[in-house]
């Protein structure tokens, strides 16, 4: 449980994207920064990330600041340098033994003596129960482990090995926490950056950062718990961050307006209150959730989703989820929803004790959520991801060595799938 003292600070802890100039008393955003100098953003991002540096090493006598803020955990790793760790000593590593605590080291395809042929839909095969998964615009992947915080990046149609190319510090993988979601910034073609949702050793929060560069704090201090860590990004339709939190295992959390924790906060790229949220002066933008398993919003219409357990719920501003009827049930055959995706009139949610993609037709106008169905079907076990790249093609993550599913050599897998059915298309 996490302790009740730990959820006051409603203002987001935006260490990357706020300091405190020496005698004057003013503070500056990187928002500012890039609007007054037109720098792009991760040159900005790095800036502020050597400042933090600087100000952390002269900050002894900060007793008296403000309580909106606090020391973070450090992301830099143990020796202080701006290099990211790879991988991170502190975290199990892949091994060519099946074994191994880490698991076996990652590869292209299915692979294996028990395996009886490859399949050419699995792009990357025997990770660590993956999880987060973004496609870049260059139709490559990355995908996260929620348990190392390992990034490796996965190129379709290619025999290549899955490419490790980052491992964030300081993620505590215990109980469902970890590397929990990655998303690509709006901005991409111009910033570089990636955003995480991650567990640390004291809270829940949300970094970014330039692949190969050190992450940099975007929103902090949510609280975390033994359990009930769950949750997920996305940007929305507007450019805004939505920041889908557990309840920390404590359900009061869920629908207090003085936490961070069991809500979807809506937030600039930088961990600044959405201007137009229910109060622009507070990230809070819906309330009364105990995980977020998915978070999904369609870009073109703006619809956004939650996934919570089996619940599907469409994400309203100032609403209260707590007893609120979903918007969908998932059916029992397809029950244990995780992650979830939108694209025009379908909804596609990962099922992990169903044991398939779980697809339903949405209403062009109001949104309504048709019946579900069943693709992919106990073809690859128990799913956790699934993301819409846009060249139509689905990308999904399995979680077979989670505890409870039944892996096969080749596990965990990403997969990417280009038809789904006989008459060719994929959804």
């Amino acid at each position: 449980m996490a302790a009740e003292g730990r959820q006051s600070r409603l203002t987001p802890v935006t260490v990357a994207a706020v300091e405190r100039l020496p005698h004057s008393g003013v503070r500056h955003t990187g928002r500012v920064l890039r609007l007054r100098l037109g720098l792009p953003r991760w040159v900005v991002a790095a800036l502020l990330s050597i400042a933090a540096l600087l100000l952390a090493g002269c900050g002894g006598g900060a007793s008296g600041a403000s309580a909106q803020f606090s020391p973070q955990p450090n992301f830099l790793g143990g020796n202080g340098g701006p290099n990211p760790q790879l991988p991170n000593p502190g975290m199990p590593q892949p091994s060519l033994s099946a074994s191994a605590p880490g698991g076996p080291a990652p590869s292209s395809g299915a692979t294996g003596s028990s395996a009886p042929a490859a399949d050419p839909n699995v792009v990357a095969s025997k990770l660590v129960e993956p999880t987060g998964l973004v496609v870049l615009p260059d139709g490559t992947a990355l995908v996260g482990e929620r348990r190392s915080g390992r990034i490796y990046r996965i190129v379709p149609n290619s025999s290549a090995s899955a490419q490790l190319v980052q491992t964030l510090p300081g993620v505590d993988g215990s109980g469902d926490g970890g590397l929990l979601d990655l998303a690509i910034s709006p901005s991409y073609a111009e910033d570089g950056l990636i955003y995480a949702y991650l567990t640390t050793a004291t809270d829940n929060r949300v970094v970014h950062f330039p692949i190969g560069s050190a992450p940099s704090p975007v929103i902090a201090g949510i609280p975390r718990g033994l359990d009930g860590n769950v949750g997920r990004i996305a940007f929305d339709a507007t450019g805004a961050l939505l920041i889908g939190t557990g309840d920390a295992g404590n359900p009061a959390l869920a629908r207090s307006m003085t936490s961070l924790a069991g809500k979807i906060l809506r937030t600039d790229d930088i961990g600044q209150p959405a201007s137009d949220n229910p109060d622009p002066a507070s990230p809070v933008y819906a309330r009364g959730f105990t995980e977020v398993d998915g978070l999904c919003v369609d870009p073109q219409r703006g619809t956004r989703m939650a996934v919570t357990g089996d619940k599907i719920q469409l994400i309203r501003p100032g609403l209260d989820y707590a007893g609120l009827a979903p918007a969908a049930t998932l059916p029992a055959a397809l029950a244990g929803g995780g992650g979830c995706a939108l694209a025009g009139n379908q909804l596609a949610v990962a099922t992990a004790t169903g044991q398939a993609l779980a697809v339903a037709p949405v209403g062009s106008t109001d949104s309504k959520i048709g019946t579900f169905q069943a693709a992919v079907a106990r073809k690859y076990g128990r799913l956790r991801t699934v993301v819409f790249g846009s060249d139509g093609a689905i990308w999904l993550t399995t979680r077979n060595r989670d505890g409870h599913g039944q892996p096969v050599p080749a596990d965990d897998r990403v997969i990417r799938l280009t038809e789904l059915n006989s008459t060719g298309s994929v959804l």
